[in-house]
Parts: C-alpha cells; structure tokens; sequence
C-alpha cells in the first residue's frame, strides 16, 4: 500500500491518442506523478513533445533505466496487451490495462495468474462505468427496480472509414486489433456483462460491408443470446455507418417497466418508465474522445487514475477488476467462435 503523501507514481507504454491521455490525466492529479513515457516511434512522431518525462522505444530499455514507478499504463495496440501487462506485473509493478485485457481469455488467465503472483493489481480500462447514465441504471438493476428482466438490446452503430484504418496501421489487423467487437465496442458489452451476468446460447450473422480492403474482420453483426441470470438479448452493431457515428444505446424491458439509454455514446436517458419511480436529475455526461476524424467513448479517464490512486491508497477497491475484463474478451471471443464457425466471409 501506498502512503497518503507519497504520489503514485506512473509510466505510460503507448504514446497514441489514449496513452497521451492517460499521460495528461496522470499530471493533472495532484496525487500522481507521471515519471516515463514508452512508444516504438520518437516522441516527435507520436506528437508528445509536450512532456518532458523521459521517453523510451521498449519496455526493456525502461525497466534498465531503473526508475523508481508503481503503475504501468499498458496503451499498446491491442494484441500487445497482455504480453506486456506480463512483463510489467514480472518487474513487480501494477498495471492499467486499456482495453482489452487481451485477445484470448487463455491470454487474460495469464495475466491474471502473474498478478496473483506478485501480488500486483490489474486495473482494467472501461471508462464508460462511469458515465452518469451508466451509474445511474447500474443502480436500478441493483435495485432491482425493473422486476425480471425479459430483455435487453444493445446496438452500436458507428463511422470507420478510410479516415480511421490508415495503410501500414495495426487498426484492422486480426493480430493486434482482433475485431470490431474487442475495438469498439468492447466497452458496451462490459456495461451490459456489468448489469447483467454471462451469456450463452449465443447465435449471430455476420458481414463485412465497407471494410474488405481495409480490415481483416467483420463489420457488423446481429448477434442472439439468453442471459444465464434470465432474460434474452442481443447485441446489433456496424462500424459501416456513413459520415459519423449514429449511435451507441440499450433497451431494457423488465416486469415493473422499461428504460431506453441513447445518443450516440449511450449518454442519454430517453426513455424511464418505471410505476411508481421519478427518474433523478442526472449530470451531464462527458463528450465522447474527439480523435478529429472520428470519435470515441466517453472522455472519463481522469476517473480511471482516480481509482488506481484510491485503491493502491487502500481507500477504495479497482472499478474494474482483472476478472471483469477477462469476461468481456470471453464473452467476444465466444461471439467471434460463432463467427468463425460460419465461415462468413
């Protein structure tokens, strides 16, 4: 455990869009201290010139430098997650992981087995928890306000195009991307595993329709399940919407009534219908990351560092633990089995 007034200190691995922010989040906590940066590329061409930390091209070089940190933000393409959540939790450090955990939960399971070896946290990235929507129906169906749970819809339409998969990237690569699914909206899937359990009797159709010659995987999909709490659901998603994104939302039908979250990142309350229920005011949800071209989720990272700070502070415990993440890659990668089974491309 980390003392009151010693800062936690950081180093972020992934100098891209995310891994500045995280960066930036870490020097505007008054508890934290940002003391290193690691990308592949030079810190002119990943436009860090801003921080003046010192900056490294691997992981090992880092860890030779011999830096006094606690906590490693792992901000890497995806398929290079858990490998160097592993060699960071080996160095005997904490780890923030972005999401996904991993791109295989035999993957997950071997970072979740080195943590437990070196009695080290896991945190995993899913911003979107704390979105006020998020929290708000997470407190509903704790509450169990809606009754039994009949069913559950998420769909997730969004623009990525040209603009987003650029030539010689890692975006679109089945290696170190994996899908749409663990990309984009892996966050919505944790939100709906966080309300509602596991899945199974899991059933999709699968297409790819404005992305052959730029990713090696679907883009859109229908996909049927029966939660194992009870209840059916499903999730319809597309990365082929045209111009910009059209939105990220959930329906939940229950016994006692029906809530609706919409706009275009699952910030919106539009419909609670609940007897008996006055929906509270809620606050005003953060803007979705602005990536100039294309957006992203909520922009909540700051409450990630928050939470890494409390925990490793003892003052509370992580929003998303190693478990839940690994859920979330299990629960794709089950989806992705009944892609691949149908062979669909």
């Amino acid at each position: 455990m980390i003392k009151n007034d010693q800062k936690v200190r950081f180093v972020v691995v992934g100098a891209g869009h995310i891994g500045k922010r995280h960066a930036e989040m870490i020097r505007r906590n008054e508890e934290a201290e940002l003391v290193a940066m690691v990308d592949v590329l030079p810190k002119d061409q990943v436009g860090a010139t801003d921080f003046e930390e010192p900056f490294y091209t691997t992981i090992e070089e880092l860890l030779a430098a011999n830096h006094a940190f606690d906590v490693a933000c792992i901000c890497t393409p995806n398929g290079l997650h858990a490998e160097q959540s592993i060699k960071l939790l080996s160095a005997n450090k904490h780890v923030v992981c972005e999401k996904p955990m991993g791109l295989s939960k035999d993957n997950c399971e071997k970072v979740i087995f080195k943590s437990l070896q070196m009695s080290k946290h896991v945190f995993c990235v899913m911003q979107n928890r704390y979105s006020p929507p998020s929290e708000w129906i997470k407190s509903v169906i704790d509450q169990q306000l809606l009754g039994d749970i009949f069913m559950v819809q998420l769909n997730c339409y969004w623009n990525r195009d040209e603009r987003y998969y650029k030539k010689g990237g890692w975006k679109g690569t089945p290696d170190l991307d994996g899908g749409t699914l663990f990309t984009q909206f892996s966050h919505f899937i944790d939100i709906m595993y966080w309300l509602f359990g596991d899945i199974d009797n899991i059933q999709g159709k699968f297409a790819d329709f404005t992305h052959k010659d730029s990713t090696a995987f679907e883009d859109s999909g229908f996909v049927s399940f029966d939660f194992v709490q009870g209840g059916m659901g499903s999730i319809n998603y597309s990365t082929s919407v045209a111009h910009q994104n059209l939105e990220s939302s959930i329906t939940i039908i229950g016994k006692k009534g029906s809530i609706k979250i919409g706009g275009q990142y699952m910030n919106e309350v539009e419909v609670c219908n609940i007897e008996g229920y006055e929906m509270p005011e809620l606050a005003p949800t953060n803007p979705g990351n602005d990536y100039g071209a294309y957006k992203g989720s909520a922009a909540n990272h700051h409450y990630i560092i928050e939470n890494v700070v409390d925990t490793l502070k003892g003052r509370t415990t992580a929003t998303t633990n190693a478990l839940e993440g690994l859920k979330v890659v299990e629960i794709i990668e089950r989806i992705y089995k009944v892609r691949d089974e149908q062979g669909y491309l």
